[in-house]
């Protein structure tokens, strides 16, 4: 099989602002031809980042109609593209590697995909966590949050699933992958929860299940009960997302702890975790059982946080038996609005990657 199409695939995702850097062994070209049929890869680089009817992308591309409908179905149910049906009309979109075909990938993983995306895993990680605007922001633990401060409407978690008015909960894909490589952690599985602003939207053709405005909170319970990072897209508004994270799985918090990223680099947080020294017993429930990125180290009589790691996501706060910890909001001059909305996001990478992606908009 010829690898010209996967090839110029892989040049257009790396086109885009997220970035699909190329390797010396070529495991990038074996991934998207384990995700994409070659008719796929040619039509997926005909896409666009805005949504488009199937008549729209005919006619801009010379595709005939027929047929096209079909193969946008097939590629929508292999998480190739992402779509939205209206009932009366259906758009499509091409996605990003991460976020977006990667997740995708969902009911498709195996042992072969798990295999070559361990191994791309650092190349990806080492350009991805290195840009800014980073991918994610934390969400801190609401209750965590500081007193006398107003927290803004993106930091709290509650404003977030109000904002939606449709909810859907699915696998984390870096635990099930970890699992296939068995390399898995005793943390619950089904732990994404994903947003949309209009009624109705996971009630079919969803990988997962939909849930009510009340079983998502439910779900945040839990994930911080285990422990779980709150990260969800770093935009002040459109949220649609909110992944419930691990250190030993997840790809993001990988980032810090497997491949050495400053924390700051990998994720944006406007808090910080401290210790009161007067208070610490030094029992380690914030070290060993909470904190998911190391950043809680032992000091001559207590414990200390170590800022450079810390995300701020408040999971050691309200479980120190003492109260020695709490969540404190960094300076003003190290805090970093996110983009305001996803469009803002992918202009912004864009432009600080140096990559000219006006052609895919």
């Amino acid at each position: 099989m010829s690898d010209e199409i996967y090839r110029r695939l892989a040049a257009v995702l790396d086109t885009l602002p997220n970035g699909f850097p190329a390797t010396e062994s070529g495991v990038e070209i074996k991934l998207l031809q384990k995700v994409f049929t070659p008719e796929e890869a040619d039509l997926f680089c005909d896409l666009r980042l805005t949504f488009e009817t199937a008549e729209q992308i005919a006619e801009r591309t010379g595709r005939p109609l027929e047929g096209l409908k079909t193969l946008l179905e097939s590629m929508r149910e292999h998480g190739q593209l992402f779509a939205v049906d209206f009932g009366e009309m259906k758009v499509y979109k091409m996605l990003p590697w991460v976020f977006g075909i990667y997740e995708f990938q969902l009911p498709r993983l195996d042992r072969e995909f798990c295999d070559l995306h361990e191994e791309y895993r650092e190349t990806y990680g080492r350009q991805f966590f290195r840009g800014k605007p980073q991918l994610m922001q934390v969400v801190p633990v609401e209750k965590d949050l500081p007193g006398g401060h107003q927290a803004l409407a993106y930091e709290q978690v509650s404003t977030l699933i109000e904002n939606g008015q449709s909810f859907g909960l699915a696998e984390c894909i870096c635990r099930k992958e970890m699992a296939i490589l068995e390399k898995g952690c005793r943390k619950p599985r089904e732990t994404c929860l994903a947003i949309a602003p209009v009624p109705g939207v996971f009630e079919q053709g969803f990988r997962g299940r939909a849930v009510s405005r009340q079983e998502a909170y439910a779900l945040l319970a839990k994930a911080e009960e285990a422990a779980l990072v709150h990260l969800t897209w770093n935009a002040q508004v459109g949220h649609y997302f909110i992944c419930n994270c691990c250190g030993c799985c997840c790809g993001v918090l990988q980032g810090i702890n497997r491949l050495g990223i400053p924390a700051a680099d990998v994720v944006n947080s406007h808090y910080v975790a401290r210790i009161d020294p007067g208070l610490c017993t030094a029992c380690g429930t914030c070290r060993d059982e909470r904190c998911q990125v190391g950043a809680v180290a032992e000091g001559d009589d207590a414990y200390r946080v170590v800022p450079e790691r810390c995300i701020g996501c408040g999971l050691c706060v309200s479980t120190c038996p003492t109260g020695a910890m709490e969540l404190v909001r960094k300076p003003e001059d190290a805090c970093v609005a996110p983009p305001f909305n996803e469009d803002a996001w992918y202009e912004e990478r864009g432009r600080l990657r140096g990559v000219d992606f006006s052609r895919f908009k």
